[in-house]
C-alpha cells in the first residue's frame, strides 16, 4: 500500500511516543518466568509485542488484558509448558532470539517461526552459543528459521565474549543461564543496550573497559510491576523532523531515556541541535523524561563503530538529519545494518536516490553530503517493508517541493502504530 505525504511548513505540537518495543517483550518474557502474578502498563500495542505476548501464552502464561494494562501470571522457571503449536514470533528478531535462549535454558521442546523477514535473519549468533551449553538446534540451512530447539542433556554454565555488540545475543545467552546451577558469564567489550541486566537486577563487574554479566539459578525473577516507558527509537523520528523542518517546535512527553539507547541526542546535539530534557524521573528501572525539540542549523558529523550499538535502529533517521546538515557526514562500522529487516544500509541509499541526493555507499557504511537547503521535487520512496525505513522516508518526504509517496507504509505498525496518524496531527502543511 501506497501513502501520500505533503510537504510539511512546520511541525508544532506534542505527542506521546508508543510504548516501547524492547521492554514490552523483555516484561512479557520475564513475567514467564516469574511464578506469580505481573502487571505491566502501557504495554506496546506495535505487532512484535503482541507476537512475543501470544508466544509466552503458549508457553503456559496466562495473560488478561485491561486496555494498555496487562495481568500476566507466569509458570515460573519449572512450569514452561512444551506449546502444541509452533510459537509464531512475526517479525520480531527479539521474540525469537529470547526465547530460545529460554526454551534452551529449560530443555523444552519448541519450534520458532516467523515471518519471510525474519526468516531471513540469520540465527547462527545464538545456535552456536546455545549449543554449547547443551541445546539441541535444528535450523533452515544450520542458520535460519524455523528453530527446533531442545535439549537433551544437562545445561552447561559458559563463559563467552560477545562477537559483536547485540543486546539480543547476550540476552538469549543469559536467559539460557538463569537455568543452570552454575552462573554463565557474558562479556561485553563494547556496551549495547542493557534492559535485560537493569529488569532482572543481574550481577555486573567492570573490569578494564569490559563488562562482566552473571545469570543463574540463584537469580530470582521478580514480578514485572511498572510501567512501560515511551520507545525512545520511536521519538526519534520526530527529534530528527523537529530538528531539520523549520519553524518547528515539539513536546515528546514519556520518553525512555536509557543511556544504551540514547546515543542520538548526543550525535544530534554535536550537529546543533536544540533539545531539551525536563521532567527526569525513573519508571521502575529505567530513565524517563520528556524532550523539547525546536529546529536549529545543523553540521555534518562523523559516527564512529564504537557508538553503533547505541543508535543501530536510529541510523536510518539520523540519515535524514544528514542530509540537511551543512557539509559532509559518515556513518562508519554499521555493517550489522545489512542484517535487519532489510538491507538498511542498501535501503538507506535506496531512499536517497528518492530525494536526489549525493552519497557514497561503503560495505559498512555510508557518507552522505548534506545542505540545509537540499531541494527536491518529490519522490517514490520504497518501503521495503521495513518500519524503520518507511518512518524515515515518510520524515524525509516533508521536506519535497510537492506530494510523495511512500510504499509499504502499513508496515510502520511493527512498531508504531499510529505513526501516520501523530504526523498528521504534528503537521503544518507548507503553501
Amino acid at each position: 500500500m501506497i501513502k501520500k505525504i505533503s510537504p510539511a511548513q512546520s511541525l508544532r505540537g506534542s505527542i506521546t511516543p508508543p510504548s516501547d518495543k524492547s521492554i514490552s517483550q523483555r516484561a512479557a518474557i520475564f513475567s514467564l518466568l516469574h511464578e506469580g502474578s505481573s502487571v505491566i502498563k502501557n504495554y506496546s500495542e506495535a505487532e512484535d509485542p503482541q507476537s512475543t505476548l501470544s508466544c509466552i501464552e503458549q508457553l503456559g502464561a496466562k495473560v488478561d488484558r485491561w486496555g494498555d494494562k496487562l495481568q500476566i501470571t507466569g509458570t515460573g522457571r519449572n512450569g514452561i509448558q512444551r506449546p502444541y503449536e509452533d510459537l509464531d514470533c512475526g517479525n520480531s528478531g527479539t521474540a525469537m532470539r529470547l526465547l530460545s535462549g529460554v526454551l534452551a535454558g529449560s530443555g523444552v521442546q519448541a519450534k520458532l517461526c516467523g515471518d519471510e523477514s525474519l526468516s531471513n535473519r540469520t540465527m547462527k549468533r545464538i545456535i552456536e552459543p546455545l549449543e554449547s551449553m547443551g541445546a539441541h538446534i535444528l535450523a533452515r540451512n544450520s542458520e535460519f528459521a524455523p528453530l527446533m530447539v531442545s535439549r537433551n542433556e544437562p545445561l552447561r554454565a559458559i563463559d563467552y565474549t560477545l562477537p559483536i555488540p547485540s543486546a539480543q545475543l547476550k540476552s538469549c545467552i543469559l536467559l539460557a543461564g538463569l537455568f543452570g546451577k552454575e552462573p554463565t558469564r557474558v562479556v561485553e567489550t563494547v556496551p549495547s543496550r542493557d534492559h535485560t541486566e537493569r529488569i532482572l537486577g543481574l550481577k555486573q563487574q567492570k573490569i578494564e573497559g569490559e563488562t562482566y554479566i552473571y545469570s543463574s539459578l540463584d537469580d530470582e525473577i521478580p514480578a514485572q510491576n511498572y510501567t512501560v516507558p515511551g520507545d525512545f527509537s520511536a521519538a526519534s523520528f520526530w527529534i530528527v523532523a523537529g530538528s531539520v523542518i523549520p519553524g518547528s517546535e515539539i513536546l515528546i512527553r514519556n520518553v525512555g531515556l536509557n543511556p544504551s539507547r540514547t546515543a542520538l541526542l548526543n550525535i544530534l546535539r554535536r550537529m546543533g541541535a536544540n533539545i531539551e530534557i525536563g521532567n527526569q524521573r525513573t519508571e521502575g528501572s529505567e530513565p524517563v523524561g520528556d524532550l523539547v525539540i525546536r529546529s536549529a542549523s545543523l553540521t555534518g558529523t562523523r559516527i564512529e563503530q564504537d557508538i553503533i550499538p547505541n543508535c543501530i535502529d536510529e541510523l536510518p533517521i539520523l540519515s535524514v538529519a544528514m542530509l540537511f546538515a551543512k557539509g559532509e557526514s559518515i556513518i562508519m562500522g554499521a555493517g550489522e545494518l545489512r542484517h535487519k529487516e532489510t538491507d538498511r544500509l542498501m535501503a538507506i541509499g535506496e531512499m536517497l536516490d528518492s530525494a536526489s541526493a549525493t552519497y557514497q555507499e561503503y560495505e559498512e557504511g555510508i557518507i552522505i553530503k548534506g545542505s540545509p537547503d537540499h531541494k527536491y521535487r518529490s519522490g517514490l520512496f520504497k518501503g521495503f517493508s521495513d518500519h524503520r525505513i518507511i518512518m524515515a522516508s515518510a520524515i524525509l518526504a516533508l521536506k519535497a517541493n510537492k506530494e510523495s509517496h511512500v510504499m509499504d507504509y502499513e508496515k510502520a505498525a511493527v512498531s508504531y502504530p499510529g505513526f501516520f496518524e501523530d504526523l498528521a496531527s504534528l503537521s503544518v502543511a507548507g503553501s
